[in-house]
């Protein structure tokens, strides 16, 4: 359970109410049939529950389940603080300062990534998101998706911004592996300036949260399972009832998979170019030297 609740962000609190409100269902022997029968509920309803998919939770609905669960009264001051966040608190991307420029599949995302326990993902041509500075996201917006208005990027900027929190929240900070391409390291997003900052950056921050780990496949390796393009893969905690996730996208469109063979896939995958590349120290160095170059 979340100890320090008034501090947990909704989607946190959403994810560990559903996993505890499972939990205590499968302890008590009831199916989920047997439940929403007895509370005349839709089938869907308690499923959302169980999965953290309510951006609001009623108090009502979770004190009528702990009746059912015959839960004990710490047990019920828990669950019920957790509903109270999803109604007093909200998440930040579903502040009108964020909403216009997030589409429907990535606002999914975002709510996924905020309650994911860890983060594999491979990039091919830019810095991972949740490393990327200020000014290297600014010239990307400005260039790669030229035509946007200047509210609009600067939008685009808070955004990538207020997604970097997950790394540093207190409680359950996202463990993130990232493997990119050496490309990376070398091709100039703006001038030199934002280049020695953007990957100075990089190192200071797995150099200080322990939760943070990067991995450089170098142009030596040859062809590599990354050759297709960038993926992201979202796990999960153990007791949540969420299966892991694989996030795709391009210029055009984004989407998410929950099959197991893509999963599957897509670990493998990652496992590969991990091998591929050079540890993690030494592909800080690599960083470090790249640094120097621009």
């Amino acid at each position: 359970m979340i100890t320090d609740i008034e501090s947990a962000t909704p989607a946190l609190c959403r994810l560990q109410l559903g996993s505890e409100l499972r939990r205590l269902r499968l302890a008590t022997g009831l199916k989920a049939s047997q439940v929403v029968k007895r509370l005349l509920w839709s089938p869907s309803k308690l499923t959302r529950l169980e999965t953290g998919e309510n951006t609001v939770v009623e108090q009502a609905d979770v004190m009528a389940l702990c009746e059912i669960y015959q839960a004990d009264e710490e047990t019920r001051t828990h669950l019920m603080g957790y509903a109270a966040v999803t109604k007093t608190k909200q998440d930040w991307w579903q502040s009108p300062k964020y909403r216009p420029v997030i589409g429907p599949v990535f606002k999914a995302f975002l709510g996924l990534e905020a309650t994911a326990s860890s983060l594999h993902t491979y990039e091919a041509e830019f810095v991972p998101g949740l490393l990327q500075t200020e000014a290297y996201v600014r010239v990307l917006h400005e260039n790669a998706l030229a035509g946007l208005r200047n509210e609009e990027v600067d939008r685009q900027v808070l955004v990538r911004m207020a997604r970097q929190e997950v790394l540093r929240r207190a409680l359950m900070p996202l463990r993130l592996t990232a493997v990119i391409n050496e490309a990376v390291l070398h091709r100039r997003v703006g001038d030199g300036e934002i280049m020695r900052d953007q990957l100075t950056h990089i190192v200071e921050v797995v150099e200080a949260l322990p939760n943070v780990k990067i991995q450089v496949v170098p142009f030596a390796a040859g062809a590599h399972p990354g050759m297709n393009g960038k993926f992201t893969v979202l796990r999960f905690p153990e007791n949540a009832a969420l299966k892991s996730i694989v996030y795709l996208e391009n210029l055009a469109d984004a989407w998410v998979s929950r099959r197991e063979r893509d999963i599957d896939r897509y670990e493998e995958a990652f496992t590969d170019l991990q091998a591929l590349a050079p540890g993690p120290v030494e592909s800080l160095n690599m960083i470090k030297k790249a640094i120097k170059e621009h």
